[in-house]
């Protein structure tokens, strides 16, 4: 790596001049948290993914909880969650009270699938199982068909991790084209606009229903439990003055948190939809480049997404490597490249071998995970690449790994 060859991290944002207007233009209003720009987000944001309510939060992870909140999840219950995923899915089922059973994953795709959705629950035993939380891993979609039958079948809420997927689309009922996030085959679906995802809000998130009630739960859980409305009070002894409702007056029937949203990170939110459709766009034509110039290199280095959707929305670009074939470990061809300029991640470990939850169920075996995870590896993926970075990405690679 030369001193003025730029350094390919393996993903950031692009922020443009109407993105630093947006926010300016809060920073020189009269708001600058719980303002006009939330619901401006919201708005846009139910827009773009056609479900009826978007509700907007501080993380990818303060969604999630939002949802399984908006549930109802809590002691007694349990949600099935698959072993490739980040910590968060997990761990806000744990926050309820509820218990984490983990699915295995297709070791090519790390997605859940039908197959491993139906050996969660039959290893489910007595455990009252309440929903499935699939994960659309890197972008690329689970089949909801598949497991929204399982789902009606036993009896399940579906709440879909689409913290990857922002902007996707997929083959629905029929093989009609549906959002990410429309929730037509789900009852809540949760995305995270971190700088390396597809759009960006600094930190922050959103949940998308069209369940009112989940909605409802959710917007209340956000701003520590508190109910502001009227229909919602109980105490009229307190809320009300000579038949008028006191101005001030709130409720907190139970303790929620605090996931509210700055109005200056959903002013960048917004105008970051705004791009959605070129931020896809990019990612899916660096995407096709990768596989074809990744070819030669089969079957050292898979590229495993040949059969996505053209509306996959790519966050991440996996490939799986031979490192035994190769003879060298992991860390080390991370090291090799990142040498030369080129940032990697390693997406993820299973969340089943974290010490909390392998203390929990220490002989659990997934071999699907156990194997997605040793060969998995994330290469650069962000809109402002260019094919010629993804050449010079897929020849280091064949360069550390001799495959020249």
């Amino acid at each position: 790596m030369t001193d003025n060859t730029p350094f390919l991290p393996y993903g950031r944002q692009s922020i443009d001049d109407d993105d630093i207007a947006a926010v300016s233009a809060v920073l020189r209003s009269d708001f600058l948290t719980t303002g006009p720009e939330v619901a401006a987000f919201e708005d846009a944001a139910a827009q773009h993914t056609g479900a009826r309510h978007a509700i907007a939060c501080n993380s990818g992870t303060a969604a999630l909880h939002l949802a399984v909140m908006g549930l109802g999840l809590g002691p007694g219950d349990a949600a099935i969650v698959p072993a490739v995923t980040f910590v968060a899915t997990a761990n806000v089922v744990v926050h309820t009270g509820a218990t984490v059973i983990f699915a295995d994953v297709d070791p090519d795709t790390g997605l859940m699938t039908p197959e491993t959705l139906s050996d969660a629950l039959a290893r489910a035993g007595k455990l009252h199982v309440r929903a499935a939380m699939p994960v659309h891993l890197a972008g690329r979609v689970c089949d909801m068909v598949g497991l929204n039958a399982i789902a009606q079948d036993h009896g399940l809420q579906i709440i879909e991790d689409a913290c990857h997927a922002l902007g996707g689309t997929y083959a629905g009922t029929d093989g009609a084209e549906q959002n990410v996030g429309d929730c037509a085959l789900g009852d809540a679906a949760t995305f995270s606009l971190h700088p390396v995802k597809i759009a960006a809000m600094g930190e922050g998130g959103f949940v998308t229903t069209n369940d009112d009630a989940i909605a409802t739960t959710a917007r209340r859980m956000r701003d520590h439990g508190i109910v502001r409305n009227t229909e919602g009070f109980t105490q009229n002894d307190l809320a009300m003055t000579e038949g008028e409702t006191n101005p001030w007056y709130y409720e907190m029937p139970s303790p929620g948190f605090n996931y509210r949203v700055p109005d200056l990170a959903c002013a960048l939110g917004r105008t970051q939809l705004g791009k959605l459709d070129r931020f896809v766009a990019q990612r899916h034509q660096l995407m096709q480049h990768y596989k074809d110039r990744l070819a030669p290199l089969t079957p050292i280095v898979k590229f495993p997404a040949a059969d996505a959707t053209p509306g996959t929305a790519w966050h991440l670009c996996p490939v799986l490597i031979d490192f035994a074939e190769i003879g060298k470990p992991r860390g080390k061809i991370m090291a090799a490249l990142r040498a030369e300029g080129i940032g990697t991640q390693v997406h993820y470990i299973p969340v089943h071998r974290q010490p909390y939850y392998r203390a929990l169920s220490p002989d659990l075996g997934l071999p699907g995970a156990e194997s997605y995870y040793a060969r998995t590896l994330s290469l650069p993926l962000f809109y402002e690449m260019t094919i010629g970075d993804v050449d010079r990405v897929v020849d280091t690679i064949a360069k550390v790994c001799n495959l020249t």
